[in-house]
């Protein structure tokens, strides 16, 4: 009986607070939207991010082993280029990116590192990089093939 009261209780306090009359689009602000409009019109430029090199193949590796690899670009556009996020296909590929924007003209690093450890044969991971570019994000790639650890296959074996 408590329960079923307790219940007709709940649903009557989710019912009566998700009924307002207020709507979405009542709580837009005029100004707001003319000042947004405003900046929009007078952004000028986009950032372009072009790399060295969009892969890196690490090439032969043991299992287990933690590698790392630099890439390099520019900012070949005409406004600052902000990297928001960048994320690897998986929790083994881990970037590092600059925070601070990067001028027009400049150079900036995305640092991946690549944790071979239970990764055995072909490895291909991406890095997601969410920016201010004009497609909103760009990618890089990272290879290798990681030779298994014999110790591994072999109680793997005995098993």
């Amino acid at each position: 009986m408590k329960k079923g009261f307790l219940m007709l209780a709940a649903v009557a306090a989710i019912v009566f607070t998700s009924c307002k009359d207020e709507k979405a689009a009542d709580k837009v602000n005029d100004e707001k939207v003319a000042e947004v409009a405003e900046r929009d019109e007078n952004a000028e430029g986009t950032a372009k991010m072009t790399f060295e090199e969009e892969m890196h193949d690490f090439g032969t590796i043991n299992e287990g082993d933690v590698v790392e690899h630099t890439f390099k670009f520019t900012n070949d556009g005409d406004s600052p280029l902000v990297i928001t996020q960048a994320k690897g296909s998986c929790g083994c590929t881990v970037p590092s990116w600059p925070k601070e924007p990067v001028a027009p003209g400049e150079q900036g690093e995305i640092l991946v590192k690549f944790n071979s450890r239970n990764k055995p044969n072909n490895q291909m991971k991406t890095v997601r990089i969410t920016t201010n570019t004009e497609s909103g994000q760009e990618m890089i790639k990272i290879k290798a093939f990681v030779t298994p650890d014999a110790d591994k296959a072999a109680a793997k074996a005995k098993s």
